[in-house]
């Protein structure tokens, strides 16, 4: 299997999430995507044995994931990040999920969702699935880790699909990739809070875009009511 982790100016955390990720399966290797960092994430990860990809300069958002993956080996891939200590126990379950025949194996996490006013991210994610047909998955998705993949699901998907998440979980579902939630590691706890730019979280309106598209292509495939009926409606009675 291999454990792909895009990584930007990690040095403090990189050695105990290759550790954590080494100990997830006998046979493991370790892929980190380091992207436009200052600091020594690179030397980091190269000490502990991890085969490093490196480039001077930021990739984007989530292009690690596709670098990662064209790189990959493993019949088994799992995603996760190099700011996210999670424990191997953690990541296991993912790992067995798609070694039990699940294609694509999900965080069991849809973020914030007792708030008053519900965070737009989560909103997008929990529409998403709606349109999909799949409400059982809530607002569960590749945008989270995290997550793994089977070899056939990446292949079927793309390695470029990787970096926008929401069009590749769209794409998996319309597909007909086995996609289940099978544990929960509340990454939203672990993660630091970013900048806003302009009073923006620059983040969040990537993410929202990116779930238009998958919209946009569901549309395409489906109709312009994603296979959804009428309901009965007598359009032609309105005046």
């Amino acid at each position: 299997m291999s454990v792909i982790i895009p990584a930007m100016n990690e040095a403090r955390t990189i050695a105990a999430v290759i550790a954590e990720a080494r100990g997830v399966h006998p046979r493991c290797e370790v892929i980190v995507i380091v992207n436009g960092s200052a600091d020594n994430t690179a030397e980091i990860a190269y000490s502990m044995g991890a085969k490093v990809i490196s480039f001077t300069q930021p990739l984007g958002h989530d292009v690690g994931r596709t670098v990662g993956a064209e790189a990959a080996r493993g019949e088994i891939l799992l995603f996760t990040d190099g700011d996210l200590v999670i424990p191997a126990a953690e990541l296991r379950p993912f790992v067995e999920a798609v070694s039990g025949g699940v294609d694509v194996a999900l965080n069991n996490y849809s973020g914030p969702v007792r708030s008053r006013l519900p965070h737009p991210v989560v909103l997008s994610k929990y529409a998403l699935n709606i349109m999909l047909g799949r409400p059982d998955l809530q607002g569960y998705s590749l945008t989270a880790v995290p997550h793994a993949l089977s070899r056939a699901a990446l292949t079927a998907l793309g390695s470029t699909s990787l970096s926008r998440p929401p069009l590749a979980y769209a794409r998996a579902v319309m597909e007909g990739l086995k996609v289940k939630a099978v544990h929960k590691v509340p990454v939203g706890r672990m993660n630091a809070v970013r900048r806003k730019q302009e009073g923006k979280d620059p983040l969040q309106e990537i993410i929202l875009r990116d779930h238009l598209e998958a919209v946009a292509l569901l549309l395409e495939r489906r109709g312009k009511r994603a296979g959804y009926g009428d309901a009965g409606r007598r359009r032609e009675m309105v005046r």
